[in-house]
């Protein structure tokens, strides 16, 4: 570690909050899977944790102006890494997202390809140097972000692809895209919206369709969102037994519906308590933007708020029935490897910002 920088610079507020959160997931997956096949999922949380702690300090120490000037290479390799997936990875329930790993581990790369997505990203708008995006800088943007997106949408999976569009907005964003400029490409969406439509999945259709309207298909594509909305009910102000998680009426209530079912044991105050919780997480991550050595460190940070912030809007929205059902989880809270390792990472590089904030 360089002698400029030092741990007493974390942000150890931070992290503080960041595992409050994940004690009450931890709390909530033993809870929702005492009684299941799936028994024992804190402890490996637990691992994953850990691992991601180590994973946050290790990448701290590597001075993120560097990995800027490496980015490139990191790109080529989150490309390549997508198309080992399509080559190797392992088929589950019609979806090829996840490569097998030594111990019967799952790696799923399109989750670290975010944080590779967040530094290209915020190395491409840092160097333009305040200048007034052009069309071309625009392009190349949405093509950077694109390309890798469109890889993940045909393994399929259309969760983790649309978690990569709010860094590109929040890059463009800063960088100051004009009002024209971004008008342009809302009419645009708005017009291949029926070329996407005719390109989902049936059961993504039915996803869509179901969120508007869940009880023309109770027992099909939309038992999960009647299901969770119950369960949030069902919870009332201070929370009851988890009748809908712990007799399994709740799906996946480890993961995608892990909100649904700490609200349904805790409540209306245990659910305010927990977006507290990311209220405060967001703006100590902003403040850390705000006190950046530099552009890119307020773009890299910046980045990590916008992917969090999506997660968080996302999944809450899905499981209260504001959102579809998209099968992106809830940070440092759900149940799952990939998506904690990912969020302790990013928060690596954002001490890594934090920690240099005093160096010339």
């Amino acid at each position: 570690m360089s002698r400029y920088v030092s741990y007493r610079d974390f942000d150890w507020l931070l992290i503080i909050f960041v595992l409050m959160l994940c004690g009450l997931g931890v709390m909530e997956i033993r809870s929702a899977t005492v009684h299941t096949k799936f028994a024992g999922a804190h402890i490996k949380q637990l691992y994953w944790i850990g691992g991601g702690l180590m994973g946050m300090f290790l990448i701290s120490l590597l001075n993120y102006q560097a990995l800027l000037d490496k980015v490139h290479w990191m790109y080529i390799a989150a490309i390549a890494s997508l198309m080992s997936v399509m080559v190797f990875g392992q088929k589950y329930l019609g979806a090829r997202r996840w490569i097998k790993m030594p111990g019967g581990q799952h790696f799923q790369p399109s989750e670290w390809v975010k944080l590779i997505l967040i530094l290209a990203v915020a190395k491409y708008f840092a160097d333009l140097h305040h200048r007034e995006l052009s069309w071309s800088d625009f392009i190349k943007a949405g093509a950077m972000v694109g390309v890798p997106m469109l890889m993940v949408l045909a393994q399929p999976d259309l969760g983790t692809a649309l978690t990569y569009i709010p860094i590109a907005i929040m890059g463009l964003f800063l960088g100051g895209v004009r009002a024209k400029q971004a008008l342009a490409v809302l009419l645009l969406a708005g017009l291949i919206m029926p070329l996407a439509w005719h390109k989902l999945k049936p059961y993504q259709k039915d996803r869509l369709i179901s969120f508007m309207e869940p009880e023309a298909d109770k027992q099909g594509s939309g038992y999960q969102v009647i299901q969770s909305k119950i369960a949030v009910g069902s919870g009332g102000i201070w929370g009851g037994t988890g009748t809908q998680t712990h007799l399994s009426y709740l799906p996946v209530p480890q993961t995608d519906f892990i909100f649904a079912a700490f609200a349904e044991e805790h409540g209306f105050v245990g659910a305010l308590g927990v977006l507290l919780l990311y209220f405060i997480v967001l703006m100590r991550l902003t403040q850390n933007a705000q006190t950046a050595p530099d552009r890119a460190g307020t773009f890299v940070v910046m980045g990590v708020v916008a992917v969090l912030s999506f997660h968080i809007l996302v999944n809450v929205g899905m499981v209260v029935g504001f959102m579809p059902v998209t099968g992106i989880p809830l940070p440092l809270m759900s149940y799952g490897g990939s998506s904690v390792l990912f969020m302790f990472l990013a928060l690596g590089m954002v001490m890594n910002v934090r920690m240099r904030r005093f160096v010339n």
